[in-house]
């Protein structure tokens, strides 16, 4: 029996591995994605193309192991197909994605954290933070969608819990749904902590949590900020000099050298 050379075996094997491996992943992904309670993703993830993927990959696949039982030689057409359906993909995938932008549900949840304190820091008036949901609204109101999918389909709005008398941001908040901020007033409304219900960062799949990273719950803080502090007027001289005056060298009672008398001859 004639059989292609090892090097045409060991590619063929390769290019199975990476299409199971990249084209078989995306397709687990999009069914999770779309049965999952809460899932990183801005869209649903696509499903034809990786199931096309992998059906051309799998006919590809029978016509190279019918050409092995057959016992055809280096020569045989149909050892190329796998090589040819990997780089094809890869090629489509390159383009589809040029006009793309790499943005996670992570990337975004803290953008807007970071979004949310810089549209209350305004409202804080007199020392103290903002503590009533009628102000706070608005602001969650204008921030779009989140970053998330609901079984499958896109949160469709941020919403808001107000508590009152926290000591630090809240770590968990089991029973609320993705994309609640959760604002939490200090005790005489001297700063606010702002928690995001999510899902922790490089967790894909899974029930809400609090948007944490590496363990550390993430959060914004709020807190009125301290007027600058104006130097006193001549602060900034040195050795107590009145700004705009300078001391000439060698000191204020100490005469140029050639405004000196000459010495008198003995």
């Amino acid at each position: 029996m004639t059989l292609p050379s090892r090097q045409t075996l060991l590619v063929n094997l390769l290019c199975l591995l990476v299409l199971g491996w990249l084209y078989g992943g995306d397709l687990l992904d999009a069914v999770r994605a779309r049965s999952a309670e809460v899932s990183a993703f801005l869209a649903p993830p696509p499903l034809v193309w990786p199931a096309v993927v992998l059906c051309v990959m799998l006919g590809a696949l029978g016509v190279g192991v019918w050409g092995l039982t057959r016992g055809r030689g280096e020569g045989f057409k149909g050892y190329r197909l796998l090589p040819i359906v990997l780089v094809t993909a890869l090629f489509f995938d390159l383009v589809l994605s040029e006009n793309q932008m790499p943005l996670r549900s992570e990337d975004v949840a803290f953008l807007s954290l970071g979004r949310f304190r810089e549209q209350v820091e305004p409202l804080v008036r007199g020392g103290r933070v903002p503590t009533s949901p009628e102000v706070l609204r608005p602001v969650v109101e204008d921030m779009g969608q989140p970053p998330y999918l609901v079984r499958g389909v896109r949160a469709a709005a941020w919403s808001l819990q107000v508590r009152q008398g926290c000591q630090g941001p809240v770590e968990q908040a089991p029973g609320l749904e993705v994309g609640t901020f959760i604002y939490c007033v200090a005790p005489g409304a001297e700063r606010a902590w702002v928690s995001l219900v999510a899902l922790p960062a490089g967790k894909r799949f899974g029930l809400p949590e609090v948007l944490s990273s590496e363990g550390n719950t993430s959060f914004a803080l709020i807190q009125p900020v301290p007027p600058e502090e104006e130097p006193p007027p001549g602060a900034e001289a040195p050795f107590g000099e009145t700004p705009g005056s300078r001391t000439p060298p060698g000191g204020p009672e100490t005469p140029d050298v050639g405004e000196r008398e000459p010495v008198p001859p003995p």
